[in-house]
């Protein structure tokens, strides 16, 4: 199972009326404008992992002594460093509509890297289960965290952070598991080891984490989960190389792939989906998955007349906007964003952005009512 680069890398009067258009300019759209989102020393090389609903990014990036990475935080064409727990390293996987970061850190010594929380200027630990390592993947709006942390000599477990308090959120009857992203709800996705020692696609829900099976094979695993509960990941088919899906409903679809393996990293929440997929000849393309269809992202934009070749598709936010990484102009690897053509505007992304937040924050007053 392939993993994730691992390394130190609101008007609702005027609402009903202009949604319907500004949904239908966002399906309709079948091409992108590409943006480099820069560096934070005088070299390349810069990895984009995060988007939230403003289009503010995370990730990482090679610093003024470009012997190391620090995590970054993108905005308004401004790439900010976020320093690091003390260590060498860090990187930032995740961001919310707040501006705050999840990430992975290397603390004092550079032995152990730990998960923090980047908040208003400040980068803390997290913490972990006893061991030396873990890894802060997603955060949502209310500052929940969502990761893995060791728990000693018997590994890693994935873990859901709230005001404080680290919840070990357990297994699927095996030993290990990893926590990999977050929605509003508080909903944790991830992989887990099951009792046979294999690793499965989890989602942790109402105190309980269900496994979310495979495409016929062994694997699978998740990497990112929209607001409404629908996951995307890797899975293996009964034959041939692991495939993204879309988790909705108790049902996993195979999503396909552009000829090789392909793999699904994040869903926004009109279901579509951005990660790599192998071609036949076995070049790593970044993709999206929209109206039943998965595209390379290198054909729907400016991308290659400008001297990219987009890899990754990293992160994905309901205005349809793409973060992710791959070889850019002049070399080296380059983050970059993608932004649907006819783009929505800012007056769109707002719109969009606000709509989602009390779509979210609605939903998330109904779970607690119910509970």
């Amino acid at each position: 199972m392939r993993n994730r680069k691992m390394t130190g890398r609101f008007w609702a009067a005027r609402a009903a009326f202009v949604l319907p258009f500004t949904l239908a300019s966002l399906a309709a759209a079948q091409k992108y404008t590409i943006t480099d989102l820069g560096k934070l020393g005088a070299y390349y090389n810069a990895w984009a992992d995060g988007i939230n609903s403003f289009g503010q990014a995370t990730g990482e990036s090679l610093t003024s002594d470009n012997s190391s990475s620090h995590a970054f935080l993108y905005s308004n064409g401004t790439m900010q460093d976020l320093g690091t727990l003390g260590g060498h390293e860090s990187v930032g996987f995740s961001i919310n509509n707040l501006g705050q970061v999840a990430g992975s850190s290397y603390i004092s010594g550079d032995q152990y890297y730990h998960p923090f929380l980047y908040s208003n200027g400040t980068i803390q630990d997290l913490g972990t289960f006893g061991g030396p390592f873990g890894r802060g993947y997603g955060v949502n709006d209310a500052g929940q965290v969502a990761g893995w942390a060791d728990i000693g000599d018997n590994g890693a477990r994935a873990f859901l952070y709230t005001n404080g308090t680290m919840r070990n959120l357990g297994s699927l009857g095996g030993q290990e598991s990893w926590g990999f992203g977050i929605n509003a709800k508080g909903q944790v996705i991830g992989g887990a080891e099951t009792s046979t020692g294999v690793e499965h696609a989890f989602l942790y829900s109402n105190d309980s984490m269900q496994d979310v099976g495979t495409l016929g094979g062994a694997l699978s695993v998740a990497w990112g989960i929209n607001g409404t509960g629908q996951v995307t990941g890797g899975a293996d088919p009964i034959t041939g190389p692991e495939h993204a899906f879309i988790y909705s409903n108790g049902i996993m679809k195979d999503l396909g792939s552009l000829g090789g393996a392909s793999e699904g990293y994040a869903i926004n929440d009109l279901g579509q989906v951005t990660g790599w997929s192998t071609t036949v000849g076995g070049d790593e393309r970044a993709i999206v998955y929209a109206n039943g269809s998965m595209q390379d992202l290198n054909t729907l934009s400016d991308a290659a007349s400008k001297g990219w070749q987009l890899q990754y598709g990293q992160g994905i936010n309901d205005a349809g906007q793409i973060v992710g990484y791959g070889n850019g102009p002049g070399g080296g690897i380059h983050a970059f964003l993608l932004t649907p053509t006819p783009e929505p505007g800012a007056c769109g992304i707002a719109l969009i952005a606000t709509l989602g937040l009390l779509r979210r924050q609605r939903n998330l007053k109904k779970d607690l009512l119910i509970a």
